[in-house]
């Protein structure tokens, strides 16, 4: 570790995998596949919902948007991975770090608030029917996701420009892209006040969307419950619980990692739910969507007869 505040310093040092670089062929093919696997099954998704006219509903544009967003999400950060797992310990300018962690948090933030407005969507559906196509129209549908963006945006510009403008005396980064945590770590004399305003960004940019979905789906679960028929019920829960296990999915990885006390900090911890939020949840999205939606799977296989034609 380098002592003394380097205000002047030009680059970092990524340090990755360095403690296991008997594992890094076997790590890079295993990422690199998924990477693509990932890549190909969300622009899949993606181009599937809008070229079928069925699928032109709002929950599906909402898909749409989570598709793109887990491929910017992925895309920003894997080729540093791969980069590092290829010649080990990996340097990165001070530029590069800095729109690396507003890419990170630009996505990873939009994301959650994409959620959350998947949430709406499904609230207004079962528990509001018959004002539905009212509520959701083209135009909400759109201010929700450019609110999104613009959340994502936000959090991301203001949490990079405090964190780069604030003296370091550190230039190693044990991690494999440029984290928050791992940065934090790299701050001069008293880091509570940037280690308060990284809860204060959990808080808005985790646990308010979170708050919003699980209100939703405590009015789903009970309109649920009050049906008549036992039908009913399961179509109406169906349509849910897709998304219901994405928000799980991606809540329990980003949570663990950004709203644990820092007394529990582990790198190595860290580094392993950074690889499960950022790889396998983007990659476990569409197939989950796929295969748990009738809609979707008989568009996919109507797709695929064209092509074999």
């Amino acid at each position: 570790m380098i002592l003394g505040n380097l205000s002047g310093l030009s680059e970092f040092r990524l340090l990755g995998f360095s403690g296991n670089s008997h594992l890094h062929p076997l790590l890079f093919v295993i990422l690199l596949s998924l990477y693509i696997l990932t890549l190909v099954a969300n622009t899949v998704i993606a181009f599937t919902i809008n070229t079928d006219n069925t699928l032109h509903t709002p929950m599906y544009f909402f898909l749409t948007q989570l598709s793109c967003l887990d491929i910017c999400y992925l895309s920003a950060m894997i080729p540093t991975i791969l980069e590092n797992l290829m010649v080990g310990t990996v340097s990165i300018s001070k530029t590069r770090c800095a729109m690396q962690m507003f890419s990170f948090l630009f996505f990873g933030v939009a994301e959650c608030f994409l959620l959350a407005a998947m949430s709406l969507d499904r609230y207004f559906a079962v528990c509001h029917p018959l004002h539905y196509t009212i509520i959701m129209s083209s135009r909400v549908c759109r201010s929700l996701v450019a609110g999104s963006y613009i959340c994502g945006a936000a959090v991301g510009l203001i949490h990079t420009l405090i964190t780069f403008s604030s003296p370091l005396c550190g230039s190693a980064i044990d991690h494999f892209f440029c984290e928050i945590q791992p940065l934090l770590d790299l701050l001069c004399g008293n880091t509570f006040p940037r280690e308060l305003q990284v809860i204060l960004v959990a808080v808005f940019a985790i646990l308010s969307p979170f708050l919003l979905i699980i209100y939703s789906y405590i009015h789903i679960i009970s309109t649920i419950l009050h049906m008549a028929s036992a039908e009913s019920q399961q179509k109406a829960f169906s349509t849910c619980s897709s998304h219901l296990l994405v928000v799980t999915l991606f809540y329990g990885t980003a949570g663990s990692t950004y709203l644990r006390p820092k007394s529990t900090y582990c790198a190595a911890v860290d580094k392993f739910l950074s690889l499960s939020y950022s790889v396998l949840t983007p990659l476990l999205n569409p197939i989950i969507y796929s295969l748990r939606n009738k809609e979707v799977k008989r568009a996919l296989k109507k797709k695929w007869r064209k092509i074999n034609l």
